[in-house]
């Protein structure tokens, strides 16, 4: 992932590491203001959930086996499995509100960013390394929110870098280092993938190895593997949250939720940037690297074009993969443990302070947005709140935040096909579905984005009429509903 701007040598190892010790963090602390004072971090409706979910457990004490938010699905088990993230966006909430909530998003993400950088500049360094952590930045952004894929981000930076330096080690990880797995496992289902990875690995360990050392390699690689799969079972799920990631791969709807689309190459992004700078020093500065990282960077690849949010786990492990393969194509010579001196971590913390405080300063206000009906929920009275709504998927989040059950919300895995495939008839405007839906759930009103079609489906349904419509919603009540009355005195 480079330009051919970049020189075809560099100056001697330590002459070009020096100007450059600080980049890593520099990077890393670029991601943490932006995701810090970047109103975007906020845009995902799953978000609120998320900080309810986590207050939900702090006021419990307990992680919930069954969902206490929908009026659809109450009652039935609902496997909480990022439950240890979401308790970290409740209390960074809780601490400093979504300013907080901003502030931990930045943190992760920058941590994330500085380890990868820290890591590739074993290889690279000068206008290289700073190409390859900007590209990794940029690959990123687009999935910079306050979600719990975000706050996982560090350890699929330290996952990796183990891996890489235990082959270069020439032995397997240190069992020790499955204990990132334990964690990983309680912040976000992407531990799975991490499982995954230690096989291309322990293979090229085989491969390498000694005829006469090759039973060692395969014995100490599958006894990492066994007990990093053990501790991913240190969940309150146990081995349930274990197979989680696969059953929700299993959802036939799952490619609907944005997320999980496949890269759009319809307008320039992120992805056809770092794609085409691959491509471009590819051809101009050949290169080479082993034929199984090949192939793991290919499948990363191929993963980022199939479903959008695995673009972050591109931008995390493809420049510690490839950055050798970089260095040696631009003859930078051995590889230079980068140093860090005392005067650059102090002047970069400081910097984070100063960052945090002028967040804290500037506290964030939810104002309306697509995900956040804000003004269109005030309109409703609380008698009409406590009834059973059918509301658009974006708006369940901000439901459970406010305190109303909502008929369907982010969480798609407990919902499974069959109810998404209710709500997208619903969605898309089906009158009788929308009809039958109202009847059996006893809905009062509804709450949908305005170019939703079910909106047109709701004006021509008798007894029913428009309460609240603005940029953000439209709102429309049953006339014999709770708190229609009132409604009416309103008017």
């Amino acid at each position: 992932m480079s330009i051919a701007l970049l020189p075809a040598a560099a100056p001697p190892a330590g002459a070009a590491a020096r100007p450059y010790e600080a980049a890593p963090l520099i990077v890393g602390l670029a991601v943490f203001a932006l995701a810090a004072f970047s109103p975007a971090v906020l845009n995902d409706g799953d978000t609120w959930t998320h900080v309810a979910t986590g207050q939900w457990i702090l006021a419990h004490g307990a992680v919930p086996r069954i969902d206490p938010f929908s009026y659809t699905f109450a009652g039935q088990p609902w496997t909480a499995h990022e439950w240890l993230a979401e308790v970290l966006m409740a209390i960074a909430f809780r601490l400093a509100g979504w300013s907080g909530v901003a502030l931990l998003t930045g943190a992760a993400a920058g941590a994330a960013v500085a380890i990868m950088a820290r890591r590739a500049a074993r290889d690279l360094s000068g206008p290289a390394l700073l190409v390859v952590a900007a590209l990794s930045a940029l690959l990123i952004a687009p999935s910079l929110l306050a979600r719990p894929h975000i706050l996982a981000l560090p350890l699929v930076a330290l996952w990796g870098s183990a891996l890489l330096s235990a082959r270069e080690r020439g032995e397997a990880p240190p069992i020790a280092n499955a204990a990132l797995m334990a964690l990983w496992a309680n912040l976000h289902g992407g531990f799975a993938f991490g499982l995954a990875l230690i096989a291309p690995f322990a293979l090229e360990a085989l491969l390498a190895a000694p005829a006469e050392e090759r039973l060692k390699s395969a014995r100490d690689w599958s006894l990492f593997a066994l007990a990093s799969a053990l501790a991913a079972t240190v969940t309150p799920f146990g081995v349930e949250g274990l197979l989680f990631p696969i059953r929700l791969l299993g959802l036939s709807h799952l490619g609907e939720i944005g997320e999980w689309r496949p890269e759009n190459f319809a307008h320039p992004g992120p992805m056809e940037v770092a794609l085409l700078a691959l491509i471009g020093f590819a051809l101009l500065r050949p290169t080479s690297m082993p034929w199984l990282r090949a192939a793991l960077l290919i499948g990363l690849i191929h993963m980022s074009l199939q479903h959008g949010r695995h673009q972050t786990l591109l931008a995390i492990l493809a420049p510690m993969l490839i950055a050798p393969a970089i260095a040696k194509a631009l003859s930078l010579g051995e590889p230079v443990k980068p140093r860090l001196s005392h005067e650059t971590i102090l002047a970069v913390a400081a910097a984070a302070l100063a960052l945090i405080g002028a967040r804290i300063a500037l506290p964030i206000a939810r104002v309306d947005g697509p995900t956040a009906p804000i003004s269109a929920l005030r309109a409703a009275p609380q008698a009409l709140r406590d009834a059973p709504v059918l509301n658009g998927y974006p708006f369940g989040g901000y439901l459970i935040a406010s305190g109303v059950k909502p008929f369907i919300d982010g969480r798609a895995d407990m919902y499974g096909d069959a109810f998404l495939d209710l709500y997208g008839k619903i969605a898309a405007g089906d009158r009788e579905t929308i009809e039958a839906t109202i009847a059996r759930y006893g809905v009062s009103w509804t709450i949908f984005a305005p170019n939703d079609p079910a909106n047109a489906a709701m004006d021509h349904e008798p007894g029913w009429r428009r309460l609240y419509a603005d940029h953000f919603a439209v709102v429309h009540v049953r006339d014999d509903a709770g708190g229609a009355a009132e409604l009416r005195e309103g008017n």
